[in-house]
């Protein structure tokens, strides 16, 4: 994988801890319309760093979680356009009524996200352990 240089790397911490920030902000109903803008800003700094690292391998398993995690990445701003969605209901008005809404849009983020957090824990770590045992077969 290619290192990350610190730039890039400060605005990955930077971006996760405002997408954990804002995310804990929405949830525990303190300042929700900053605090869904919060999480989208870190979702697309975090998003946007994490999808410019490349792999240029030839390793097919690192290849495939390489795509999972762009998913996964991709998920993370899905989830932060729907918080959006879910505080100010720009799309409400193209619903013709408000059960079709509430069960296809209102609140989904949740999914999104829980399942872009999975992906992601699984795949840093599978990719990490994949890199030290090529590293290992290289010794």
């Amino acid at each position: 994988m290619q290192r990350l240089s610190p730039l890039q790397t400060a605005i990955m911490l930077i971006g996760g801890i405002l997408m954990v920030a804002g995310t804990g902000c929405y949830v525990f109903l303190f300042q929700q319309p900053i605090a869904c803008w919060v999480a989208l800003v870190g979702a697309l700094a975090f998003s946007l760093v994490q999808m410019c690292q490349r792999y240029d391998g030839s390793d097919f398993v690192i290849r495939r979680l390489r795509r999972i995690m762009i998913f996964a990445d991709v998920l993370f701003v899905v989830a932060g356009l729907m918080m959006v969605e879910s505080c100010y209901g720009f799309l409400r008005p193209m619903f013709s009524d408000q059960h079709t809404y509430f069960t296809w849009i209102y609140n989904k983020w949740i999914i999104a996200l829980l399942v872009a957090a999975l992906l992601e824990i699984y795949t840093t770590h599978r990719i990490d352990h994949e890199l030290r045992k090529k590293q290992q077969d290289k010794e």
